[in-house]
């Protein structure tokens, strides 16, 4: 299990971690999955990959 962080996530689908957080407060529906422990916020390689296939126009 590959955990990222809240910048590296972001890095990864091309958006800002402000953007990350702002899903996260917002409850935005479509956001990617993550898990958070305390304040502790991850997020698994696996959904992120999962996320980003979801999010893929024209795939076959």
């Amino acid at each position: 299990m590959h955990k990222l962080t809240t910048p590296q996530a972001a890095a990864y689908i091309g958006v800002t971690p402000g953007t990350l957080c702002v899903w996260r407060t917002n409850r935005v529906p479509h956001q990617p999955p993550y898990v958070k422990v305390g304040s502790r916020v991850w997020y698994l390689l696996t959904d992120l990959q999962a996320y980003m296939r979801s999010h893929t126009v024209g795939a076959s």
